[in-house]
């Protein structure tokens, strides 16, 4: 055997080794290649879960507000109308005949006269006021109608003018009232 057998043989197990290590570099590099993509696959899949959760999250929030604003425009426009409705009822007070006027005014009077010493009304009903009630007349008092009562120190005070009777039977009645044009 020669030198150059010996070469030969050197380069031969050299390029042997060579080939292994290529082999198992390559092979090396698919598995991390392989992983790789799993990973990026991974990722990706959580990033989309996170996205189309976070899509929906959106969803009904927008859905949330939105009915929330619903309401808000529905109860902004009950009020209107309730509030429509009263000053409806208010002119409808403010313009009674004169006739119905005075009869309110003697029921008013001849049931809580002697509560007091003296009455206060509207400019209006000055004259009908001092017609019907045999109190002192004490002047004038800025409403739609009706009568104040007082005891002659001024420490109680009946209100009937038209105004507070309004407001409290509204008040009191304000559910109902809702329900009827509600439903």
């Amino acid at each position: 055997m020669g030198l150059e057998t010996v070469v030969n043989d050197i380069m031969d197990v050299a390029h042997a080794e060579a080939a292994q290590k290529k082999e198992e570099a390559d092979t090396e590099a698919a598995q991390i290649i392989e992983d790789a993509k799993e990973k990026a696959k991974k990722i990706k899949g959580d990033r989309l879960a996170e996205t189309e959760a976070k899509i929906e999250r959106l969803r009904r929030q927008e859905i949330s507000s939105a009915n929330l604003e619903v309401k808000r425009v529905k109860l902004n426009a009950r009020k209107e109308i309730l509030d429509e409705v009263y000053n409806k009822a208010v002119d409808s007070i403010s313009n009674l005949s004169p006739s119905k006027n005075e009869e309110l005014l003697k029921s008013l009077i001849d049931k809580y006269e002697q509560h007091g010493a003296r009455v206060y009304s509207n400019k209006e009903s000055e004259e009908i006021v001092k017609k019907l009630s045999s109190l002192e007349y004490a002047g004038n008092i800025d409403c739609i109608g009706g009568i104040v009562i007082e005891n002659s120190d001024g420490s109680f005070r009946l209100d009937y003018t038209y105004d507070t009777i309004l407001k409290s039977v509204y008040d009191q009645s304000l559910k109902q009232i809702s329900d009827i044009l509600f439903g």
